[in-house]
């Protein structure tokens, strides 16, 4: 398959992977703390690459841990605690919209400081994309006047952290395999996940069985949602652009949106018409 066809493919997959790891968080918060849950997810998503993949990072140069270590705390550390902490006061439908925002810094982000240039097409992907977000926003704020949108600003910065991760893959880890990138950037963040862990008190109240049910629940979320996700959008970036890989997060809604009405998040004619909004932005961000 060609590479214009295949990164399709990969972009479909991570929709429905990501799409549904909102969902998994909501899941995993019943017995765990936000803190408890992002530690797991690292970790798990590290013994998964360590044991798949821990050849690939003798292909790593030494001048580039660096940016090994600036991906992972970026890609992946800081946003797996802001998303669990987040979604204690929003609905996981919710947190995957204000993701979508991530194209949109990531165009910013990599148009002031990484130097890359984009499309007219693409930048108004990203404008009709947002303009889908912000309807599904406002119209589910109408509905869930409970929520706290505060706490929709963790998301913001998450989407943010995702943008420079992006850029900072496409021009400093161009070169190495999807593999070596993930694993090394999970070896990297095992230590202070682990430390984070300890000091959350889940080694006291593990025997509980709601925790042990969350556990499950991130257990597939850390290895499928964190780990091999990882591998392919990592993929994704280093056979497109760093505005389309981020695409996915217009999709994600999507996929979050069917999952929570299976959950009892109910959608409106107007969240919708959103979806399809967000689906055309997708479209043209694409177009070269």
């Amino acid at each position: 398959m060609e590479a214009k066809q295949l990164k399709w493919v990969y972009l479909t997959v991570l929709a429905l992977v990501w799409g549904s790891s909102f969902i998994l968080i909501k899941k995993g918060l019943v017995g765990l703390t936000p803190l408890q849950l992002g530690s797991l997810r690292i970790l798990f998503a590290a013994l998964f690459l360590v044991l798949i993949g821990f050849k690939s990072i003798s292909k790593i140069p030494s001048f580039k841990w660096k940016y090994i270590a600036l991906t992972s705390l970026f890609g992946t550390f800081i946003p797996a605690y802001l998303f669990a902490i987040a979604q204690t006061e929003i609905d996981s439908s919710v947190s995957s919209i204000l993701n979508s925002l991530t194209p949109l810094n990531t165009l910013i982000l990599g148009a002031v400081f990484f130097g890359l240039h984009f499309k007219r097409t693409q930048i108004i992907g990203i404008v009709i994309g947002l303009a889908g977000s912000a309807l599904l926003i406002l119209n589910g704020a109408m509905h869930h006047p409970e929520q706290n949108y505060w706490y929709a600003i963790l998301v913001l910065i998450a989407s943010i952290c995702y943008a420079l991760n992006v850029n900072l893959i496409k021009k400093y880890l161009h070169d190495l395999s999807p593999l070596s990138i993930t694993t090394g950037n999970f070896i990297v963040l095992s230590l202070p996940a682990l430390a984070v862990l300890f000091a959350s008190g889940f080694f006291d109240v593990v025997q509980q069985e709601q925790v042990q049910q969350s556990v499950l629940y991130i257990i597939v979320l850390g290895v499928v949602g964190t780990g091999i996700a990882n591998i392919l959008f990592f993929k994704l970036i280093q056979m497109s652009s760093p505005v389309f890989a981020t695409s996915v997060t217009y999709l994600i809604p999507v996929v979050a949106f069917c999952w929570g009405l299976l959950d009892q998040e109910m959608l409106t004619p107007v969240q919708f018409l959103g979806a399809f909004i967000v689906l055309i932005g997708v479209y043209l961000s694409a177009k070269k």
